[in-house]
């Protein structure tokens, strides 16, 4: 009896223990382990030669050209704030990460605010870059020839991944992406770039990917431009180009080589669907020298403000019908059964939220529209759905831009 009592109490003892510990367990918050930036950068100033962590609140200055060596990684945190003086640029041959959030953007802009003030990013060799929720103002800043420089070049076949950021009053191409770059170009907003010449997103030689949702407007020149190159050695240039909302572009570079919405040229094939194209020069222009039997579209809307427009950009002065212009009659591509093409100024209108009309900008000229769109647009529902039931940016279902 005394040992069966001896027993009862150890097993209440231990049986005790358990619900002790099983409630103190329960109790316990548990989260998961905060990682230190690795390297991080506590200076003020960004040296020459850099690498780690640009820290999250922080606001960095750049007073001269900074390189990440191949084998480095640069990464900034949400909400870094980098002020770059003297023109300087970014020279990246290894891997940067520029990782804001939609509460906390990371911001790159010159120390003057004015466009055309700083070098931008060179990223020829680099070995993979991520930009999110991040702003870069102000760029193309001239090379020691007297040039603009591109905001964002890469020209090596590496990931690319560019979301959720804006790119605004650049003097030269915004993102330019080539030799074979794998990108994925989703929900930016790219905005009065390019003095008298550069495209919105420039994708040549072998390139390959997705670019959606973006809103691009006021640009130099085109709004998404497609080649490959006149002696194919790699894979062609093969994008999908879905749901943009691209609007006032081309109209700084003049009749020679006026802007597009869209295009697809030196032997390059895509999908071009769901687009959104209004005041620009001309619409989707599918160069004869594409791979045209395999540039796929349809499902675009084209509208004008304006019936015909002046163009002063270089004598003598001409008169441009936009609407003519919405697929250039000397090209290869052609109006679609399912597109949404305007007739007049009363026909075809997307009904964006708020929209000035404005044709004609300089280069800087701030957006003060809202592109997404009114319930009853035309837009709305007429989308080829493999990509999005809808056309434009900014669509029913939450996929689209979210700025």
């Amino acid at each position: 009896m005394k040992t069966n009592q001896i027993s009862f109490w150890i097993a209440a003892i231990a049986l005790a223990g358990t619900i002790a510990s099983c409630s103190k367990k329960e109790a316990t918050n548990l989260k998961s382990p905060v990682i230190p930036p690795s390297h991080p950068i506590s200076s003020d100033t960004i040296g020459s030669f850099e690498k780690g962590t640009l820290l999250s609140g922080k606001t960095y200055t750049m007073n001269h050209d900074v390189y990440v060596k191949a084998g480095d990684t640069l990464l900034a945190q949400p909400g870094a704030n980098i002020i770059v003086k003297n023109n300087s640029q970014f020279k990246i041959q290894g891997v940067f990460q520029s990782l804001g959030t939609q509460t906390s953007p990371i911001t790159f802009d010159s120390d003057t605010h004015q466009p055309g003030t700083w070098g931008g990013f060179a990223c020829d060799s680099a070995k993979a870059v991520t930009i999110l929720w991040t702003k870069v103002l102000n760029t193309g800043g001239p090379d020691n020839t007297g040039g603009a420089r591109r905001t964002l070049v890469v020209s090596k076949p590496i990931k690319v991944d560019i979301e959720d950021s804006w790119f605004a009053n650049g003097q030269d191409d915004g993102i330019g992406l080539f030799g074979g770059a794998q990108v994925t170009v989703l929900r930016n907003t790219i905005q009065s770039g390019g003095s008298s010449d550069g495209e919105a997103i420039n994708l040549k030689t072998g390139t390959t990917g997705t670019v959606a949702y973006n809103v691009i407007f006021n640009q130099a020149g085109t709004g998404v431009k497609l080649e490959t190159a006149k002696v194919v050695t790699t894979a062609e240039t093969n994008v999908d180009v879905y749901n943009n909302t691209i609007v006032s572009c081309g109209w700084r570079r003049g009749s020679a080589e006026p802007g597009r919405g869209v295009s697809a040229g030196v032997s390059a094939k895509g999908n071009i669907y769901n687009n959104i194209i209004v005041n620009c020069y001309h619409g989707i222009e599918i160069f004869q020298d594409a791979d045209v039997a395999n540039v796929k579209y349809g499902n675009n809307l084209f509208y004008a403000t304006a019936d015909t427009q002046v163009d002063n950009t270089a004598p003598p002065a001409i008169t441009v019908d936009i609407r003519a212009g919405f697929y250039p009659s000397d090209a290869a591509g052609k109006p679609q059964p399912s597109d949404i093409i305007s007739t007049s100024i009363a026909t075809g209108n997307p009904m964006f939220t708020s929209f000035d009309g404005a044709l004609l900008l300089p280069n800087g000229a701030p957006n003060t529209n809202d592109f997404h769109l009114k319930s009853g647009s035309p837009a709305i529902g007429k989308g080829n759905a493999t990509y999005n039931a809808d056309m434009g940016a900014y669509t029913s279902d939450g996929k689209g831009n979210k700025h």
